[in-house]
This record gives C-alpha cells, sequence and structure tokens, in this order.
C-alpha cells in the first residue's frame, strides 16, 4: 500500500475475550485502528481501581458508554471527578495511536489502590 492510499475498511465489534488485560484488570478490545488514531472499548470490573497515569506522547478522549463509579482526571492544575454507573464501560480515542506499554507512565493515584 502506497502512504497515500488510504487505509483498508475496518469493521469490529466488542468480542467477549479481550485483546488485552491493563496493568490495572482493564480489558481492552480494540475496535480499530488507522495511521493517526486507533479506537478501544475499555470495561473496568466492579471493584477495580484503575491506576492513575500520565501519557508521554498521546492525547485520548474518553466516552462513557455506562457503568457504575468514578473517573478522575488532571489537566495540569485542574482535576474533576465524573460519576458514572456500573460495570465502567468507555470508548477511548488515541492519537496517534498507542505506542505500547512505555507510552503510560505512573503519577500518584486520587484513589487507594
Amino acid at each position: 500500500m502506497d502512504r497515500s492510499d488510504p487505509p483498508d475498511f475496518q469493521t469490529a465489534r466488542a468480542g467477549r475475550v479481550a485483546d488485552a488485560l491493563a496493568p490495572d484488570g482493564s480489558e481492552i478490545r480494540l475496535l480499530g485502528a488507522v495511521r493517526g488514531g486507533s479506537v478501544v472499548h475499555c470495561t473496568l470490573p466492579p471493584g477495580r481501581t484503575s491506576l492513575a497515569v500520565r501519557h508521554q506522547t498521546v492525547e485520548e478522549i474518553w466516552y462513557v458508554l455506562g457503568g457504575r463509579g468514578q473517573v478522575w482526571r488532571r489537566q495540569g492544575t485542574r482535576e474533576e471527578v465524573v460519576d458514572v454507573e456500573q460495570p465502567l464501560r468507555f470508548v477511548i480515542v488515541t492519537i496517534p495511536p498507542w505506542p505500547g506499554a512505555e507510552e503510560a507512565v505512573r503519577v500518584k493515584d486520587h484513589w487507594k489502590t
């Protein structure tokens, strides 16, 4: 494929089995990826606490589909906590595509893990 050619069509459905398991237990299902970004479906099981991290090179958009819990995020000096309802399910768009485990750098947790 020439770099100027668009990528092939992609159709995805979130499967029952996760493509990857994050260190905090989040189930990651890849929905699609192109040169400029990637999209995953993420499920954080009940009773789990996600690890607080910052990204070195990527930006993300999170869209909460449903569940029960809280999402904490910080950008500079601005912080907020968003309440959601049971198992926490969300779609994450990552720009550029997720480069690998070294991308996420741990920061001080907001909640006890």
